[in-house]
């Protein structure tokens, strides 16, 4: 059967072959469209996503002025990203006059399957990256933000021809016919489970592919930590996007000592920025689907709520929760909760809750507060996660010098940045050699210096 996303797909790649996009100014043209796609729609994308989840209007910006400002990079920094990148041999070859170098080429059409949770920042980000490289883009927006992705498809071919960037909208079956076809490059943003699939299906066809993946986050205050500071970091952390950002603190460890100040500064903090009906709140949104809602009010047990509790699921809507003491069989440890429902867990050893850690899926973020250094390094040094913050929350993922992504069961692959160009880039390393010096390592090898001859690779 003939895929119906077969000519969009042949479109762009009889594109790439040209090497038209391997300029600087086909470059520097998406990237200007690209920029003026959301600044001249950012009021009709931010009505969007408060249409399609209740985004406040500082997550809505967000989402503007992330990817703006990731292309404000590409743009400074292009020239010198392209150029190549002259690196050193060993003395003996370059004695004789060659020369190492590495040149960036782009890998051809990539597919850039994008979350709900940040539908246009974890769409465009990967997009600007793949199109700062040199790579033609098919877009899949979220089918569960449907206006969001509606003003995609609206927007998207009035600032791009179609062999350059497309878009393709829809659900599970639009995703299965696009992965069947041999693609350069896949960048997925999701679940781990769909994150399997992606890469079940890529490798069908050895493509290489970035998953952006996600699980739980583990936060640690210890005995030393500045409470009211780590309080208010963790509380937004959590809470932002109703608790929907795959690097949201997804568990606290606090150490017994502290346990219970702690937690009246955590319960202070999110009164503060959400009242104390957050469902009234203009900065609280609301999960993505009743579904969704009704997942995360399970994992509420009333015993150990120590703030919030409530849910409303015909309105989506979970209240921003806190419970303790949990313990690892609750329902809300079982996973990643994805949703506005924090478990909190008293410590007395510092090392065995991190051996505890270890056990567990390795996480995309990884957070813990504190003053004492030699707690800080243990923790970087022994545990393994994507990436993540020392006494701060989140930030790390709007730093474009900062390379992001998971490991192991949290994704794979790097971006942002010169991170994101260079993973989007295929590396090509070339050996530059003499044409007029001859190199004697060739047979026969009979009489013949052997050591010498190979001395000029060392």
């Amino acid at each position: 059967m003939d895929n119906r996303f077969q000519p969009i797909f042949d479109a762009q790649q009889s594109h790439f072959r040209s090497d038209i996009t391997k300029s600087y100014e086909w470059r520097i043209e998406q990237l200007d469209a690209m920029e003026r796609m959301l600044q001249e729609h950012r009021d009709e994308f931010c009505a969007a996503l408060y249409q399609d989840f209740g985004k406040p209007v500082f997550e809505q910006l967000f989402e503007i002025t992330v990817p703006t400002g990731v292309i404000k990079y590409y743009r400074d920094n292009l020239r010198e990203l392209m150029a190549p990148q002259f690196v050193p041999i060993p003395k003996g070859l370059e004695e004789t006059g060659h020369r190492g170098v590495i040149l960036k080429e782009p890998y051809g059409v990539t597919l850039v399957i994008g979350p709900f949770n940040a539908p246009i920042l974890l769409l465009l980000d990967p997009a600007i990256a793949a199109l700062a490289a040199g790579n033609t883009v098919i877009l899949k927006p979220a089918n569960t933000t449907p206006a969001t992705a509606a003003l995609f498809q609206k927007y998207v071919p009035q600032y791009f021809k179609p062999e350059n960037v497309t878009v393709v909208t829809g659900g599970r079956e639009e995703i299965a016919d696009l992965l069947k076809l041999p693609f350069d490059f896949i960048f997925f943003t999701g679940s781990s489970a769909v994150g399997k699939v992606v890469m079940r299906a890529a490798a069908e066809h050895l493509t290489p592919v970035i998953l952006e993946l996600g699980g739980q986050n583990p936060t640690i205050v210890d005995e030393t930590a500045n409470l009211d500071i780590a309080a208010d970091r963790i509380a937004w952390g959590h809470n932002a996007i109703s608790g929907q950002w795959c690097i949201a603190p997804g568990y606290v460890y606090v150490h017994e000592s502290v346990a219970e100040a702690f937690l009246e500064r955590l319960k202070a903090s999110v009164i503060r920025m959400y009242g104390t009906d957050p469902q009234q709140s203009p900065d609280f949104a609301r999960m993505i689907s009743e579904h969704d809602a009704e997942r995360v009010a399970s994992y509420i047990l009333p015993d150990k709520v120590v703030l919030g509790g409530r849910s409303d699921i015909k309105a989506r809507y979970v209240e921003p929760t806190i419970l303790y003491p949990s313990s690892w069989d609750d329902p809300a440890l079982q996973q990643e909760v994805f949703g506005p429902v924090l478990p909190v867990m008293p410590y007395s050893n510092l090392h065995e809750i991190v051996e505890i850690m270890k056990r567990k899926p390795k996480s995309l973020a990884a957070y813990i507060f504190s003053k004492n250094q030699e707690h800080i390094d243990y923790v970087l040094h022994s545990l393994s996660f994507g990436g993540g913050c020392v006494n701060q929350t989140n930030l790390h993922c709007w730093i474009d010098s900062l390379p992001f992504g998971g490991v192991g069961n949290s994704g794979m692959g790097k971006y942002y940045g010169k991170a994101g160009f260079d993973a989007l880039s295929n590396t090509k390393a070339m050996l530059i050699g003499n044409p007029d010096v001859e190199l004697d390592v060739f047979p026969p090898y009979a009489g013949k210096d052997i050591a010498k001859s190979l001395s000029v690779f060392s």
